[in-house]
């Protein structure tokens, strides 16, 4: 059978890739298989980003769901934690988010959600490619008075910023904000719900044509709104991709905080008011060791797990933990949303800034970053690599180097012939020595 899913969704080149016609037959399935999973009313909620061919998988996806009986209300252009928040309170079986987030514009992507808001499992997923590959297609139709109607949602946007705004306590009065809104999903959105807040914003790149998104902006390019926010004199300025899951922040000065040094204040705060579900934070593999350290010395756990949102929301639900992100920014606050909300995120940070009365700089100093090489080790079979004696006994060695002082991270690629080396530790040129003696060891053994 083949992959239709990946770590985020189904994703692929528009038109050539992910063609209307395949966006028809996942509307089908995908639709079918939501319907019979929840048993909930035969309503669906659709969204997009900016991106010039969302209008086109949307008419797709629309007909394979209507096809099915199933009744789409369109939100139109919203953010992705927008429409996971939608897809809830529509009280229907599901919803799809038309983006391929942080990539460029002739890449587009469909990421569906549950009646919760959350993003599929791995069995329903699963369920979707099984019939998707099946060599007969004997899903039922519906016909006459059954096939499914089509609603715009045009209050959508504004239930959920009004939701946001619930988040929020205070007032920015007195702040100046700069947004990079990377032409995509936040571009009405985010100015809109500082602005709400007393907040002055500076909003860059929020001028979607539909081939613009992400193009050097938003957080694949922090170094536009740290520009922007040296040139204007701002408190603090974000950084958003394209369907606004996640966000990166610069502080006063222009300098970049990441989604680590933005897990560890969300934490901390959290932490002092009690609301740190079992004094833990849930973040992946890749987070940098400085982090750990700031963990420890402000009085909570991290949990690790491997790489990938997924894994981190998994992990939540499964302990209880209502806190957990990834060094790229995207941040996952269950106690308000079921997915990593870049707006949320950004919000919480200014309302810490407001009632510290303390700048970004100063927050984000209780974590201090380690330098962290990485040496990609192409391999022509990736298959053996945790057993060889030699590689683990260079592993070994490389750790007791370290010990104490720094971290070591090897795992192989989940797409390419690679094993992928990781050292953290304070002193940078003894880290491109050890990296390379190791990935030297591994491609020997593994050539």
């Amino acid at each position: 059978m083949g992959k239709l899913f990946g770590t985020d969704g189904i994703r692929g080149a528009a038109n050539l890739e992910l063609t209307p016609e395949m966006a028809f037959k996942v509307g089908r399935i995908g639709g079918y298989v939501l319907a019979q999973t929840h048993g909930t009313a035969s309503k669906f909620l659709l969204a997009r980003d900016t991106r010039i061919s969302g209008a086109m998988l949307e008419g797709a996806l629309i007909a394979g769901l209507n096809s099915v009986g199933i009744d789409v209300y369109t939100a139109g252009i919203i953010s992705t934690p927008a429409a996971a928040y939608l897809s809830k309170e529509l009280g229907g079986c599901g919803g799809v988010m038309i983006s391929a987030s942080h990539n460029a514009y002739p890449d587009n992507g469909i990421k569906f959600f549950n009646n919760q808001g959350f993003k599929l499992s791995d069995e329903v997923e699963a369920e979707i490619e099984h019939l998707y590959f099946s060599s007969h297609d004997e899903i039922p139709r519906a016909s006459a008075g059954h096939i499914g109607s089509v609603h715009p949602l045009p209050g959508g946007s504004a239930s959920y910023l009004n939701f946001l705004l619930t988040t929020i306590p205070n007032r920015f009065d007195g702040f100046k904000v700069v947004l990079d809104c990377a032409n995509g999903a936040a571009y009405q959105l985010a100015p809109q719900a500082f602005r709400s807040l007393g907040a002055e914003v500076i909003a860059i790149n929020n001028n979607p044509d539909g081939i613009n998104i992400n193009n050097n902006c938003g957080s694949t390019h922090p170094q536009e709104v740290a520009r922007a926010v040296r040139e204007t004199g701002a408190h603090l300025g974000f950084s958003f991709d394209g369907d606004a899951d996640r966000v990166l922040a610069v502080d006063e000065q222009g300098d970049l905080v990441d989604g680590d040094a933005i897990m560890a204040i969300c934490a901390t705060f959290l932490k002092e008011q009690g609301l740190l579900n079992k004094n833990t934070l849930v973040t992946t593999v890749m987070s940098n060791i400085g982090l750990e350290k700031a963990a420890a010395s402000q009085g909570f756990q991290l949990m690790r797990t491997k790489v990938g949102d997924r894994y981190v929301l998994e992990k939540m639900l499964a302990e209880g933990y209502n806190l957990g992100g990834e060094q790229s920014g995207h941040i996952i606050m269950l106690d308000y949303n079921t997915t990593g909300d870049g707006l949320l995120t950004a919000l919480l940070i200014m309302r810490i800034l407001a009632e510290k009365k303390q700048t970004l700089s100063k927050l984000s100093s209780l974590m201090i970053r380690y330098p962290q090489v990485l040496e990609n080790c192409v391999v022509n079979c990736k298959d053996g690599w945790n057993t060889n004696e030699c590689i683990q006994q260079a592993i070994a060695h490389a750790e007791k180097t370290l010990s104490g002082r720094g971290r070591l991270l090897v795992r192989p690629s989940g797409t390419e012939p690679l094993i992928r080396v990781m050292l953290e530790g304070p002193n940078e040129e003894e880290l491109h020595t050890m990296a390379k003696e190791l990935a030297a060891v591994i491609r020997d053994e593994l050539k």
